[in-house]
């Protein structure tokens, strides 16, 4: 445009071409916006402190703009949804149940038995507890009379309830010393120890979910409906169940496998362990619905289990659970549209994780995904924004992750979520300020040119408003609060452009407001007789007013500004404005600056005639917003 501009100014009006140069050259350097990538850069920046300062650490910046539109969050239940401060409440073995006393880790409370006890049933309750402590490698510390587990809190809490029972940690795994182990592993749900007591035989413990664990025993006390209801009235009452298996091996056995488990182990019965929701996550979680955001609750706890937690967290009015077995037999066709319905998917794997982020995504969402293990690394990789647990997660999870969380809880994936609202919308204000004001100022340069009217502002006019409004006002929309409501908004469409109608017909609106404001000014000074020069001066001053007011206008995009934290503005906003002032009473009335910008002094009526002007500019723009 500045080109054929010049081409026109020197072959149609009679421009000389150094004043045609000048002209043009202040006009690209007047309409680019050559700070908007400086001040988007810093409005994220500032995000990211704000995140931080809120327990969400960003570890790529884009990703604080990505989080604002977040449809769908998908997270972990045990820590993040929960407290993860597991208490052991429930034991049952064939023919009898124990309710077990106490909460937290704190080794202090009763097992008593609910009615009478078949015979037999102490023993096998012994057994179980043995088998808790032996296949575990949690520790329980104290310190200033508090108990603190290093190690899962699951297992802290099996520690517990076998100190409530009587048994001594140290010397009971001093002396099952331990020969051989079997890790934990998603995919096989569960954990297996080889020992050898004092008589020199060799046991084999099992722990892990109820239903693997009864998969692989030969033989059980009760039969397979007796333990199927149990697990289901302990899931049902939001308990996370432990199943336990037994069995003696060779006495020269020094060597666990997965092909040796499933002979001969004997199912001695299970445990229900509870974790409290967060209140927080609970407060969290209703405000994800108020934002129009769904919260999927993923889990490998039993499915009663993380049915009765979501009802606990409120997920939704009557969340719908699915399995991991049940999506193996979903297409993915079939699972783009169960996965809007269903809002707890327990018995999961990581692979689950991966499907379940790709349907979501196929059905158009913004989904952010919570993981803390190596095998969760595809399925955060997959989320629009990863984020990785900071106190449990991997260092594989956090590489692979947009954000950390250093409190492993809920509510931060929220705040981090406001956050994330919060600069887009100031993005947007950034974008809605500077593009019409420097449209206004190009409209005026080209119609003059196009018309062969006297020039509004001269070249160096026009770099002096350019420069005083991109170090002053047009960086103090980034250090923004959040708008009222901010979560009370729909999320905005994966594919919603930045320049909206709404702020292409703002930029439009606003230059010809701008363009309507300076031509007024300077035809009324030219027909007043005082001369280009003071014309000049009201046209540079009633520009920066019109920005100054459009400024407060712009703060708020969804409410009025007519109100007193409108009016008043936030302490980055008052500095700025006490700048703009200072500089243009420079401008107008400093001898030297008059020599420099070839401005002259204003009158008071002037004066107030501007102000008016920015007064009658904001009135305008509030009723159009």
């Amino acid at each position: 445009m500045a080109g054929l501009l010049f081409a026109f100014a020197i072959l149609l009006r009679g421009y000389a071409w150094p004043d045609a140069l000048m002209v043009v050259v202040a006009l690209a350097v007047g309409i680019v916006p050559e700070g908007l990538p400086a001040i988007i850069s810093i409005t994220l920046a500032i995000g990211v402190q704000r995140m931080a300062k809120r327990h969400a650490v960003v570890r790529r910046l884009p990703a604080v703009e990505t989080l604002g539109s977040t449809s769908v969050i998908c997270s972990d239940k045990t820590g993040t949804l929960t407290r993860n401060e597991m208490t052991a409440r429930r034991i049952v073995v064939a023919g009898a149940e124990y309710l077990v006393e106490g909460a937290g880790y704190a080794p202090v409370g009763q097992i008593d038995v609910c009615g009478a006890a078949a015979e037999g049933a102490q023993a096998l309750q012994a057994d179980l507890i043995r088998a808790a402590l032996l296949c575990n490698d949690a520790q329980l510390v104290e310190a200033a009379d508090q108990w603190s587990v290093h190690g899962d809190p699951m297992e802290g809490a099996l520690v517990t309830l076998a100190m409530k029972s009587g048994l001594h940690p140290e010397t009971e795994r001093s002396a099952w010393a331990r020969l051989d182990e079997i890790p934990f592993d998603a995919q096989h749900r569960i954990m297996a120890t080889l020992h050898r007591n004092p008589g020199g035989e060799a046991w084999v413990f099992v722990k892990g979910a109820p239903e693997r664990v009864l998969e692989m025993c030969g033989t059980q006390a009760g039969d397979a409906s007796y333990w199927h209801d149990r697990i289901e009235a302990a899931g049902g009452n939001g308990e996370r169940v432990l199943g336990f298996a037994t069995m003696q091996v060779d006495a020269a056995t020094e060597r666990l496998s997965f092909a040796g488990l499933g002979q001969g182990l004997q199912f001695l019965g299970i445990t229900g362990l509870i974790d409290p929701p967060r209140p927080e996550a609970i407060a969290a979680i209703a405000e994800c619905r108020s934002a129009g955001i769904a919260v999927k609750m993923i889990t490998g706890d039993h499915a009663g289990t993380a049915g009765a937690i979501a009802r606990q967290l409120n997920l939704t009015d009557s969340p719908q659970v699915m399995t991991g077995a049940e999506l193996d037999g979903l297409s993915d066709d079939d699972l783009r549209k169960t996965a809007e319905t269903i809002s707890v998917f327990a018995r999961t794997s990581p692979e689950h994780k991966l499907r379940l982020v790709r349907a979501l995504q196929a059905n158009g969402h913004v989904v952010a995904m919570t993981g803390d293990g190596v095998n969760d690394a595809p399925s955060l990789k997959q989320a629009d924004v990863g984020i990785a647990m900071g106190h449990k997660g991997t260092e594989a999870a956090k590489e692979a992750a947009l954000v950390v969380l250093m409190d492993d809880n809920f509510a931060s994936i929220v705040a981090a979520v406001h956050e994330g609202r919060t600069v887009y919308d100031n993005i947007r204000k950034v974008i809605a300020w500077t593009l019409p004001t420097n449209g206004g100022v190009a409209l005026g340069v080209v119609l003059a040119l196009v018309l062969g009217l006297t020039l509004p502002m001269s070249s160096v006019q026009i770099l002096w408003v350019n420069m005083m409004m991109a170090i002053t006002l047009g960086l103090v929309l980034a250090f923004e609060p959040p708008e009222p409501g901010v979560m009370r908004r729909p999320p905005r469409p994966r594919d919603a452009p930045l320049l909206s109608r709404f702020l292409i017909w703002r930029i439009l609106f606003v230059s010809v407001l701008f363009l309507a404001g300076t031509f007024g000014i300077f035809e009324y000074a030219m027909q007043a007789g005082r001369g280009v020069p003071a014309a000049r001066t009201m046209v540079v001053n009633t520009l920066v007013v019109m920005e100054v007011f459009y400024l407060f206008n712009v703060r708020y995009l969804h409410m009025t500004s007519f109100s007193l934290r409108g009016a008043v503005g936030t302490p980055p906003v008052l500095a700025a404005l006490g700048m703009v002032v200072v500089a243009q009473l420079a401008f107008t009335f400093v001898p030297f600056m008059q020599v420099l910008f070839d401005t002259a002094p204003l009158t008071i009526f002037e004066g107030s005639m501007i102000l008016g002007i920015g007064v009658v500019v904001l009135l305008v723009l509030e009723v159009e917003k």
